[in-house]
């Protein structure tokens, strides 16, 4: 925090949600009472919504990182919660340069999945198709399959729990949609919006049913 801000870490379902308080923050919202109250504590302090995590515990002068949002996360059925963050970043990580974003999939569910939006130019260069191959002609290319193959395979044998193991992926044939609200005002994804517009994509996902869309599945080592 730069000088003036006060910052207040507080524990919220095994995250640390940070928030401020300070000049640069706004009073509230204009004519609205109830959403200003909802938006801070008792002490003041704006509610942010984003999790954090110091980067060395043994001198906080370091400073913190993003560990995610906390609306994002959820729990899977073992109640083993979900960082919906760190995730999405280790699959953009790994999964460059053929992965433009992703979400994760899993509420109220055994495992989690993925629902991947590709990255159709870097896709295109990989297969070293033209810079105009159409989309399905792009995901349906045997390199491309191969990568994702290969990216599903790398997501669950680097996981170290329920949490953070992809049991399933499924690449996007369709972009995000602005018009349905499935991506924000800033450019990113609304992972909410996306869950609940291809909410019977997930359900056909879960439960093994052929779709439309590429769906890449890792080996199981016993």
């Amino acid at each position: 925090p730069v000088p003036g801000v006060e910052a207040k870490l507080v524990p919220i379902d095994g995250k640390l949600e940070v928030r401020f308080r300070g000049p640069h923050v706004t009073p509230g919202y204009y004519r609205e009472p109830e959403l200003t109250q909802a938006a801070f504590d008792e002490e003041g302090f704006y509610r942010t919504g984003d999790a954090v995590t110091f980067l060395d515990e043994s001198d906080l002068q370091k400073g913190m990182r993003f560990d995610g949002r906390l609306a994002e996360d959820f729990k899977l059925t073992s109640g083993t919660f979900v960082s919906v963050g760190p995730l999405r970043a280790k699959v953009a990580m790994l999964g460059a340069p053929c992965v433009q974003d992703s979400v994760v999939t899993g509420i109220n569910r055994d495992e989690v999945g993925l629902l991947v939006f590709p990255n159709l130019d870097g896709c295109r260069k990989l297969a070293k198709l033209a810079a105009d191959a159409p989309s399905n002609e792009v995901l349906e290319h045997p390199a491309i399959a191969t990568f994702f193959r290969i990216l599903t395979q790398r997501l669950w044998d680097s996981g170290t729990g329920s949490a953070s193991r992809v049991s399933r992926l499924c690449v996007m044939k369709t972009p995000p949609s602005i018009d349905l609200g499935e991506i924000t005002d800033k450019g990113s994804i609304n992972q909410r919006a996306v869950l609940s517009h291809r909410e019977a994509l997930v359900s056909d996902l879960y439960a093994g049913v052929p779709t439309s869309d590429p769906v890449f599945v890792p080996r199981r080592e016993v």
